[in-house]
């Protein structure tokens, strides 16, 4: 893949969905799309590209190639701190506003669903503990791949170390086969979630809920500053005043403008006007 063909394909992918590609990044784009040249018997990067902005190659090669290109790192309990935050402050919070409304919670960026799935775990532990209270989770995501697998809830065992063990045998379900090495979430756990598509750089969210916490973790890091503070003003449209941000433990809203209380390092507060 040349340099101008890189160029192309990067600035096509910051003004369409704000992800920056950074000249160094050229060799990891073209790792993710080889497999594309030969599922399309294409012979160089020169004719995919041609292909991918054709009318046919915009409607359907760009979702594949922004599907192959997004970053989709993710586990459970990833930054696990934040749990605690919301065992300790949030869900405790809500319960002492002695609210009976369903808690509802975004995960915004939420890959292939390992947040979710954490949250739902997290939460329906707190509230077995306070009966009469419910919570529904929306899991957002460019990477209609990734959505897809959220929606089956089927890992690697590999991919759940990370759950407590007696997390593990009540919410997690072995395959019969026992040489299978995957795992599926509960139905428990799997009816509290749905899942939808979003674009971050959309000049409105199709989202028509509001919500009590927003998870929006290592996300911003892509995008460049002013792209992040347009997301999270569009990101607190669906926030409850009161309501709380989680962000990743690398980004930062220092000179922002923003309705929002500090609370801990990463996690706000939405100011009640």
């Amino acid at each position: 893949m040349s340099l101008l063909e890189f160029r192309k394909i990067s600035e096509f992918i910051q003004n369409n969905f704000g992800i920056k590609l950074p000249d160094q990044k050229r060799i990891m784009v073209q790792g993710r799309l080889h497999k594309r040249l030969a599922a399309l018997e294409m012979i160089s990067f020169g004719q995919y590209v041609h292909y991918l902005f054709s009318e046919e190659g915009m409607r359907k090669e760009i979702p594949v190639m922004v599907d192959l290109i997004s970053t989709n790192k993710t586990n459970f309990f990833r930054e696990a701190v934040h749990f605690n935050v919301l065992t300790d402050v949030v869900l405790q919070d809500f319960i002492n506003s002695k609210s009976f409304s369903t808690l509802r919670v975004w995960s915004a960026g939420c890959s292939s669903g390992e947040e979710v799935y954490t949250l739902a775990i997290v939460i329906n532990e707190f509230f077995q503990n306070h009966k009469g209270y419910h919570y529904r989770l929306f899991g957002t995501d460019i990477s209609r791949r990734m959505l897809e697998k959220a929606n089956k809830a089927i890992y690697d065992v590999r991919d759940v170390e990370t759950i407590p063990f007696h997390l593990k045998k009540k919410y997690l379900l072995k395959h019969k086969n026992k040489e299978v090495q995957k795992i599926r979430i509960s139905p428990e756990l799997r009816h509290k979630a749905d899942f939808g598509y979003l674009n971050f750089m959309d000049q409105e969210y199709e989202v028509n809920q509001m919500f009590d916490v927003v998870f929006c973790r290592n996300v911003l890091i892509y995008f460049e500053k002013k792209v992040q503070e347009e997301v999270i003003r569009k990101l607190l449209k669906n926030t409850k005043p009161g309501g709380y941000l989680f962000l990743g433990h690398s980004e930062s809203i220092n000179d922002m403008d923003l309705p929002l209380e500090k609370i801990s390092p990463t996690v706000f507060k939405k100011k009640k006007q």
